[in-house]
Protein backbone atom coordinates (compact mmCIF):
# COMPACT_ATOMS: atom_id res chain seq x y z
CA UNK A 1 0.00 0.00 0.00
CA UNK A 2 1.38 3.17 -1.01
CA UNK A 3 1.63 6.42 1.28
CA UNK A 4 -0.88 7.90 -0.06
CA UNK A 5 -3.12 5.16 0.39
CA UNK A 6 -2.06 4.79 3.70
CA UNK A 7 -3.32 8.58 4.40
CA UNK A 8 -6.95 8.02 2.69
CA UNK A 9 -7.26 4.92 4.88
CA UNK A 10 -6.44 7.21 7.92
CA UNK A 11 -8.76 9.96 6.92
CA UNK A 12 -11.97 7.41 6.18
CA UNK A 13 -11.29 5.69 10.02
CA UNK A 14 -11.15 8.85 11.29
CA UNK A 15 -14.66 9.51 9.61
CA UNK A 16 -16.18 6.05 9.92
CA UNK A 17 -14.28 4.50 12.51
CA UNK A 18 -10.82 1.86 13.00
CA UNK A 19 -12.35 0.33 10.01
CA UNK A 20 -15.27 -0.25 7.84
CA UNK A 21 -15.17 -3.74 9.13
CA UNK A 22 -15.51 -3.08 12.72
CA UNK A 23 -18.26 -0.64 11.74
CA UNK A 24 -22.26 -1.90 13.22
CA UNK A 25 -23.32 -4.59 10.46
CA UNK A 26 -27.08 -4.98 10.20
CA UNK A 27 -27.18 -7.55 8.20
CA UNK A 28 -25.63 -9.48 5.05
CA UNK A 29 -26.87 -11.63 2.23
CA UNK A 30 -28.36 -11.11 -0.88
CA UNK A 31 -30.81 -8.47 -2.42
CA UNK A 32 -32.59 -7.85 -5.29
CA UNK A 33 -31.05 -5.72 -8.09
CA UNK A 34 -34.16 -4.04 -8.28
CA UNK A 35 -33.88 -2.55 -5.34
CA UNK A 36 -30.49 -0.99 -5.12
CA UNK A 37 -30.10 2.45 -6.19
CA UNK A 38 -26.88 4.55 -7.32
CA UNK A 39 -25.14 6.08 -4.80
CA UNK A 40 -26.86 10.01 -4.41
CA UNK A 41 -23.68 11.44 -3.44
CA UNK A 42 -21.05 9.57 -5.94
CA UNK A 43 -18.34 12.20 -7.27
CA UNK A 44 -17.76 9.66 -10.64
CA UNK A 45 -19.83 10.40 -13.17
CA UNK A 46 -17.56 8.85 -16.25
CA UNK A 47 -17.60 4.87 -16.15
CA UNK A 48 -15.48 3.50 -18.84
CA UNK A 49 -17.60 0.68 -20.90
CA UNK A 50 -14.21 -1.32 -21.80
CA UNK A 51 -13.10 -1.49 -18.13
CA UNK A 52 -16.65 -2.63 -17.12
CA UNK A 53 -17.03 -5.00 -19.66
CA UNK A 54 -13.36 -6.18 -18.13
CA UNK A 55 -15.20 -6.60 -14.65
CA UNK A 56 -17.97 -8.34 -15.64
CA UNK A 57 -15.88 -11.11 -17.42
CA UNK A 58 -13.44 -11.29 -14.64
CA UNK A 59 -17.01 -11.85 -12.59
CA UNK A 60 -18.32 -14.26 -14.44
CA UNK A 61 -15.04 -16.54 -14.41
CA UNK A 62 -14.72 -15.76 -10.65
CA UNK A 63 -17.40 -15.03 -9.08
CA UNK A 64 -18.23 -11.46 -7.29
CA UNK A 65 -14.82 -11.41 -4.36
CA UNK A 66 -16.17 -8.34 -2.69
CA UNK A 67 -19.82 -7.80 -1.87
CA UNK A 68 -21.24 -4.79 -2.57
CA UNK A 69 -21.72 -2.30 0.88
CA UNK A 70 -25.25 -0.67 0.39
CA UNK A 71 -27.42 1.23 3.14
CA UNK A 72 -30.94 0.66 3.90
CA UNK A 73 -33.30 4.06 2.85
CA UNK A 74 -37.04 2.95 3.52
CA UNK A 75 -37.45 -0.67 0.93
CA UNK A 76 -34.30 0.59 -1.13
CA UNK A 77 -30.77 0.64 -0.80
CA UNK A 78 -28.43 3.11 -1.82
CA UNK A 79 -24.91 1.72 -3.01
CA UNK A 80 -22.17 3.07 -0.68
CA UNK A 81 -19.35 1.32 -2.13
CA UNK A 82 -19.08 -0.90 -5.15
CA UNK A 83 -21.09 0.47 -8.03
CA UNK A 84 -18.49 -0.25 -11.05
CA UNK A 85 -19.42 -4.13 -9.39
CA UNK A 86 -22.79 -3.98 -9.41
CA UNK A 87 -22.89 -1.76 -12.99
CA UNK A 88 -21.33 -5.10 -14.04
CA UNK A 89 -23.22 -7.75 -12.51
CA UNK A 90 -26.12 -5.87 -14.03
CA UNK A 91 -24.85 -6.15 -17.22
CA UNK A 92 -24.15 -9.89 -16.48
CA UNK A 93 -28.30 -10.55 -16.34
CA UNK A 94 -27.71 -11.23 -12.13
CA UNK A 95 -31.20 -10.93 -10.37
CA UNK A 96 -29.36 -10.70 -6.88
CA UNK A 97 -25.99 -9.67 -5.66
CA UNK A 98 -24.52 -10.30 -1.93
CA UNK A 99 -24.37 -7.33 -0.04
CA UNK A 100 -23.13 -5.68 3.06
CA UNK A 101 -25.42 -3.52 5.12
CA UNK A 102 -23.93 -0.36 6.45
CA UNK A 103 -25.86 2.67 8.61
CA UNK A 104 -23.89 5.88 7.31
CA UNK A 105 -24.89 9.54 7.15
CA UNK A 106 -25.23 11.71 3.77
CA UNK A 107 -21.37 12.97 4.79
CA UNK A 108 -20.19 9.81 5.52
CA UNK A 109 -21.86 8.71 2.09
CA UNK A 110 -19.78 10.74 0.05
CA UNK A 111 -16.63 10.64 1.85
CA UNK A 112 -16.54 6.70 1.47
CA UNK A 113 -17.41 7.58 -2.27
CA UNK A 114 -14.95 9.54 -2.50
CA UNK A 115 -11.87 7.50 -0.89
CA UNK A 116 -12.66 4.59 -2.52
CA UNK A 117 -12.33 6.27 -5.88
CA UNK A 118 -9.72 8.44 -5.00
CA UNK A 119 -7.60 4.79 -3.75
CA UNK A 120 -8.45 3.10 -7.06
CA UNK A 121 -7.05 6.49 -8.97
CA UNK A 122 -10.46 6.38 -10.80
CA UNK A 123 -11.67 9.61 -10.44
CA UNK A 124 -11.03 12.56 -12.96
CA UNK A 125 -9.66 15.85 -11.35
CA UNK A 126 -13.19 17.51 -12.03
CA UNK A 127 -15.11 14.64 -10.43
CA UNK A 128 -12.25 15.05 -7.37
CA UNK A 129 -12.82 18.99 -7.30
CA UNK A 130 -16.35 18.20 -7.28
CA UNK A 131 -16.71 16.14 -4.61
CA UNK A 132 -14.79 18.16 -2.20
CA UNK A 133 -17.04 21.23 -3.44
CA UNK A 134 -20.27 19.52 -2.63
CA UNK A 135 -18.30 18.24 1.42
CA UNK A 136 -17.74 22.15 1.70
CA UNK A 137 -21.44 23.34 0.42
CA UNK A 138 -23.62 20.61 1.41
CA UNK A 139 -21.72 19.86 4.86
CA UNK A 140 -20.76 23.20 5.42
CA UNK A 141 -17.18 21.76 5.93
CA UNK A 142 -13.65 24.09 5.72
CA UNK A 143 -10.99 22.77 3.20
CA UNK A 144 -8.95 21.52 6.42
CA UNK A 145 -11.65 19.53 7.40
CA UNK A 146 -12.40 18.14 4.15
CA UNK A 147 -8.48 17.35 3.80
CA UNK A 148 -8.55 15.47 7.18
CA UNK A 149 -11.37 13.69 6.00
CA UNK A 150 -10.16 12.12 2.83
CA UNK A 151 -6.60 12.45 3.91
CA UNK A 152 -5.53 14.80 2.03
CA UNK A 153 -3.33 18.24 2.23
CA UNK A 154 -5.46 21.45 2.72
CA UNK A 155 -3.23 22.67 0.20
CA UNK A 156 -4.30 19.47 -2.33
CA UNK A 157 -7.50 20.25 -1.77
CA UNK A 158 -7.36 24.15 -2.61
CA UNK A 159 -5.63 23.27 -5.33
CA UNK A 160 -8.03 20.99 -6.74
CA UNK A 161 -11.15 23.09 -6.18
CA UNK A 162 -9.35 25.67 -8.47
CA UNK A 163 -10.35 23.85 -11.26
CA UNK A 164 -13.98 24.80 -11.12
CA UNK A 165 -13.11 28.08 -11.70
CA UNK A 166 -11.96 27.15 -15.56
CA UNK A 167 -14.47 27.98 -17.99
CA UNK A 168 -16.96 25.33 -18.84
CA UNK A 169 -15.11 24.39 -22.19
CA UNK A 170 -11.81 24.04 -20.55
CA UNK A 171 -13.18 21.98 -18.10
CA UNK A 172 -15.08 19.57 -20.56
CA UNK A 173 -11.18 19.40 -22.02
CA UNK A 174 -10.23 18.14 -18.39
CA UNK A 175 -12.76 15.85 -18.04
CA UNK A 176 -12.31 14.01 -21.18
CA UNK A 177 -8.61 13.36 -20.17
CA UNK A 178 -7.42 15.79 -23.01
CA UNK A 179 -5.77 17.89 -20.27
CA UNK A 180 -4.73 16.74 -17.08
CA UNK A 181 -4.81 18.95 -13.75
CA UNK A 182 -1.39 20.25 -13.86
CA UNK A 183 -2.62 21.63 -17.22
CA UNK A 184 -5.56 23.11 -15.43
CA UNK A 185 -3.55 24.79 -12.78
CA UNK A 186 -1.13 26.13 -15.27
CA UNK A 187 -3.86 27.78 -17.55
CA UNK A 188 -5.57 29.45 -14.72
CA UNK A 189 -2.60 31.21 -14.05
CA UNK A 190 -4.50 33.73 -17.37
CA UNK A 191 -7.05 35.95 -15.90
CA UNK A 192 -8.67 36.15 -19.07
CA UNK A 193 -11.43 32.75 -19.52
CA UNK A 194 -11.08 33.38 -23.41
CA UNK A 195 -7.49 33.47 -23.46
CA UNK A 196 -7.41 30.16 -21.08
CA UNK A 197 -9.91 28.66 -23.00
CA UNK A 198 -7.85 29.54 -26.52
CA UNK A 199 -4.49 28.12 -24.46
CA UNK A 200 -6.03 24.99 -22.86
CA UNK A 201 -7.24 24.07 -26.96
CA UNK A 202 -4.27 24.90 -28.13
CA UNK A 203 -2.33 22.58 -25.75
CA UNK A 204 -5.27 19.73 -26.32
CA UNK A 205 -4.06 19.63 -29.80
CA UNK A 206 -0.53 19.86 -29.81
CA UNK A 207 -0.46 17.68 -26.96
CA UNK A 208 1.52 19.86 -24.93
CA UNK A 209 3.00 18.98 -21.41
CA UNK A 210 2.44 20.49 -18.65
CA UNK A 211 5.71 22.47 -18.60
CA UNK A 212 5.37 23.58 -22.31
CA UNK A 213 1.86 24.92 -20.99
CA UNK A 214 3.60 26.83 -18.14
CA UNK A 215 5.62 28.38 -20.75
CA UNK A 216 3.23 29.84 -22.89
CA UNK A 217 1.56 30.96 -19.98
CA UNK A 218 4.35 32.96 -18.57
CA UNK A 219 4.84 34.30 -22.14
CA UNK A 220 1.23 35.04 -23.03
CA UNK A 221 0.97 36.71 -19.47
CA UNK A 222 4.21 39.02 -20.67
CA UNK A 223 2.58 39.81 -24.24
CA UNK A 224 -1.09 39.64 -23.93
CA UNK A 225 -2.82 39.45 -27.23
CA UNK A 226 -4.25 42.20 -29.37
CA UNK A 227 -7.76 40.29 -28.64
CA UNK A 228 -7.39 40.28 -25.12
CA UNK A 229 -6.04 44.28 -24.95
CA UNK A 230 -8.98 44.92 -27.35
CA UNK A 231 -11.40 43.91 -24.49
CA UNK A 232 -9.78 45.33 -22.16
CA UNK A 233 -9.98 48.54 -23.31
CA UNK A 234 -13.30 48.03 -24.43
CA UNK A 235 -14.06 47.15 -20.58
CA UNK A 236 -12.34 50.26 -19.43
CA UNK A 237 -15.01 52.27 -21.02
CA UNK A 238 -18.36 50.18 -19.70
CA UNK A 239 -20.41 50.53 -16.88
CA UNK A 240 -19.60 47.97 -14.18
CA UNK A 241 -22.81 46.05 -14.49
CA UNK A 242 -22.37 45.24 -17.71
CA UNK A 243 -18.63 44.52 -17.83
CA UNK A 244 -19.47 42.21 -14.48
CA UNK A 245 -22.27 40.48 -16.46
CA UNK A 246 -19.43 40.31 -18.95
CA UNK A 247 -17.00 38.35 -17.02
CA UNK A 248 -19.82 35.55 -15.68
CA UNK A 249 -20.92 34.71 -19.37
CA UNK A 250 -17.37 34.43 -20.81
CA UNK A 251 -16.55 32.34 -17.69
CA UNK A 252 -19.24 30.40 -17.94
CA UNK A 253 -19.58 29.72 -21.84
CA UNK A 254 -15.90 29.60 -22.29
CA UNK A 255 -15.64 32.53 -25.08
CA UNK A 256 -15.51 36.26 -25.63
CA UNK A 257 -19.46 37.96 -24.68
CA UNK A 258 -20.01 41.16 -25.40
CA UNK A 259 -23.43 43.15 -24.19
CA UNK A 260 -24.31 46.06 -26.13
CA UNK A 261 -27.23 48.61 -24.54
CA UNK A 262 -29.65 51.19 -25.61
CA UNK A 263 -30.86 54.08 -24.44
CA UNK A 264 -34.13 52.62 -24.22
CA UNK A 265 -33.45 49.91 -21.73
CA UNK A 266 -33.00 47.21 -24.43
CA UNK A 267 -29.63 45.49 -26.08
CA UNK A 268 -27.52 42.47 -27.93
CA UNK A 269 -25.55 40.11 -26.52
CA UNK A 270 -23.04 39.14 -28.83
CA UNK A 271 -21.65 35.49 -28.13
CA UNK A 272 -18.45 34.79 -30.22
CA UNK A 273 -17.91 31.30 -31.05
CA UNK A 274 -14.56 29.95 -33.27
CA UNK A 275 -15.28 27.58 -35.71
CA UNK A 276 -18.75 25.01 -35.93
CA UNK A 277 -17.90 22.59 -32.82
CA UNK A 278 -17.18 25.21 -31.19
CA UNK A 279 -20.69 26.73 -32.09
CA UNK A 280 -21.85 23.38 -31.15
CA UNK A 281 -20.73 23.30 -28.30
CA UNK A 282 -22.21 26.78 -27.29
CA UNK A 283 -26.07 25.43 -28.20
CA UNK A 284 -25.42 22.58 -25.97
CA UNK A 285 -24.11 24.43 -22.73
CA UNK A 286 -27.18 26.73 -23.38
CA UNK A 287 -29.92 24.88 -25.02
CA UNK A 288 -29.22 21.30 -24.00
CA UNK A 289 -28.03 18.09 -26.08
CA UNK A 290 -31.03 17.36 -27.72
CA UNK A 291 -31.35 20.68 -29.59
CA UNK A 292 -27.73 20.56 -30.29
CA UNK A 293 -28.05 16.69 -31.67
CA UNK A 294 -30.65 18.14 -34.02
CA UNK A 295 -28.45 20.67 -35.56
CA UNK A 296 -26.09 18.15 -36.03
CA UNK A 297 -28.19 16.22 -37.93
Amino acid sequence: MSNEDRRLGKGLAALLGENLDEMPEQTDGSVELARIRPNPFQPRVEFEDSALKDLASSIRENGLLQPIVVRPVGEVFQIVAGERRFRAVESLGWEEVPVVQRGLTDEQMLVVALVENLQRENLSALEEARGYEQLIDQFELTQEEVGRHVGRDRSTVANSLRLLGLPAAVQTLLAQGKLSAGHGRAILGLDDPVAQLQLAQAAATAGWSVRETEKRVRSAKKSPSPRVAQRSARRATSDPVTRRAELVLERDLGTQVKIQTRPDGGGDVVINFHDADDFLRLVEHIAGELVAGELRG
